[in-house]
């Protein structure tokens, strides 16, 4: 049973859009809201327009194909929430296998695009029963997040991407030096190599949902973007305390140091600190959380830091129009 029962329905959205502000409101948010133009026309018949009256789905239809807005020449919304929505794939997976041993149900991964399988995973033995709890917590969190994304995208949505939880942990896992050559990492082994890979996710999916909020134009979508930014700051709280109480600093420095090498030569990761100070709210010298662009967020999740559209957590890449990573600059 889900904790969030209000959920946007997108016709019910355009039409109160069309009653109460018109159809050049209601045009801009088809606009931004679709990733092509046939997800434009899906919108216009979801929403019901054609038996609208005055306003009309021709006049509508007509807007949005001979006079695009200056905000659709652009990334639309629905590019950066289908982005998203790859990002909340790969979280709810982990999770959901590290906290119950299990995969995402079936009517949770379709949509536009390639749908791929997951490699790795399983329930982790946690020790700490505190700690299974955070898992648990932050598993339906995020299976939350997936559902709401795909529903607020409604047709536009895309599938779930291959991911991997294995190989692409171990190649992290060496990058950033933790393990040898000819070693391999399982981060579903222990709850210490739980919270390292969960490391890994949630200082970038924070990052992420900062650098996509001046993307989003529709107010609706911008406010559930803020809303899930803080429940994934929350997260990455909860694992950085967790990691600082088991004396983990050093890893999660490693971790955070490899992270930095892959997207940019600019600063914008910290890890928790030292045993002496600790840093659990990374921040700017002005106390604000970084932000990372999605070709930057591409170019850690691929592990790689050229310019590339596949690799890492996302072997054959991520679906959707966002999907090439930005090389380092």
């Amino acid at each position: 049973m889900t904790r969030y029962p209000n959920r946007i329905s997108i016709s019910i959205e355009f039409r109160k859009g069309i009653d109460m502000f018109g159809k050049s409101v209601v045009r801009d948010m088809i606009n931004r809201s679709a990733e092509s133009e046939a997800d434009r026309r899906l919108f216009l018949r979801s929403a019901g327009v054609a038996g609208l009256g005055a306003v009309g789905a021709g006049a509508i239809a007509t807007g949005v194909a001979t006079a695009p807005t200056a905000a659709a020449a652009g990334i639309s919304d629905g590019a950066v929430l289908n982005f998203a929505l790859n990002l909340e794939y790969l979280e709810a997976e982990f999770y959901q296998q590290a906290a119950f041993g299990k995969s995402l149900p079936g009517s949770l991964i379709g949509g536009k695009g390639d749908r791929g399988g997951v490699i790795g995973g399983r329930k982790v033995n946690f020790a700490t029963p505190m700690i299974a709890k955070y898992a648990r917590e932050i598993a339906m969190d995020e299976l939350d997040h997936v559902r709401f994304l795909r529903t607020a995208l409604g047709s536009a949505k895309v599938a779930r991407p291959q991911i991997d939880l294995k190989r692409s942990f171990t190649a992290a896992a060496k990058a950033a030096g933790l393990i040898g050559a000819n070693q391999t990492f399982d981060p579903f082994a222990n709850e210490n190599n739980f919270l390292l890979a969960a490391f890994i996710f949630e200082d970038v999916g924070v990052t992420a949902y900062k650098g996509a909020a001046p993307l989003i134009s529709n107010k609706t979508y911008l406010d559930a973007a803020a809303g899930i930014l803080a429940v994934e700051a929350y997260h990455a709280g909860i694992v950085r305390t967790s990691l600082y109480a088991k004396d983990l600093q050093g890893p999660a420095r490693k971790i955070s140091d490899a992270r930095d090498s892959l997207d940019g030569k600019s600063e914008i990761d910290k890890g928790i600190g030292t045993s002496k100070s600790a840093n659990l709210v990374p921040t700017d010298r002005n106390a604000i959380a970084y932000s990372r662009s999605a070709p930057q967020v591409l170019n850690v999740v691929y592990l790689n830091p050229k310019r590339v559209s596949r690799g890492g957590f996302f072997p054959q890449g991520v679906n959707g129009t966002i999907r090439t990573s930005g090389g380092k600059k």
